[in-house]
Order: structure tokens, then sequence, then C-alpha cells
């Protein structure tokens, strides 16, 4: 979860990122995050039950761990090469 200050002359800034699982703020330094975290947008379509629904949260390192460890199938994994 996400609040947002609205600046006139910007666009929205974070000012504060709560995970909506276990209720962890994650601190924010100069509108930078200090710790990685998952953060979801799911636009629901027609032949959802939430057709038109907009979802969106944010969870931290954590509860994105324990929550993946719950999968029957593992989440795919590969490491990213620095050029």
């Amino acid at each position: 979860m996400r609040n947002y200050k609205k600046i006139q002359t910007e666009k929205n800034t974070v000012t504060k990122i709560v995970c909506n699982k276990c209720k962890k703020e994650i601190t924010i330094k100069n509108g930078i995050p200090e710790e990685e975290m998952l953060t979801v947008e799911k636009r629901w379509g027609y032949f959802s039950h939430k057709d038109g629904e907009i979802h969106r949260f944010d969870i931290c390192e954590e509860c994105y761990d324990t929550w993946i460890a719950s999968f029957q199938i593992p989440v795919y994994e590969e490491q990213e090469l620095e050029c």
C-alpha cells in the first residue's frame, strides 16, 4: 500500500510504502525505497468476476519469500548478469 503526497510542480511522490500482508513500513529516503519489495498491479478483465477492477498491492521481501514457498510449482529464478 502506498501513500502519496501531491507536489505542485512534479508528479506524485511516494511518501510511504507499507507491506499489505504484514504492515511492515518500508523506509523512503529522497523518494527511493531503502528495501526491495514486490509491487503488483492487476487489471481484471471480462472473463473474471472482478471485471473492470484494478487491484494494487506491495509485499515486503520476507512476505514474498513466505508466499512463494507455498507455491505448488516453484518460481522460475535466474541470475541477472551485470554488463
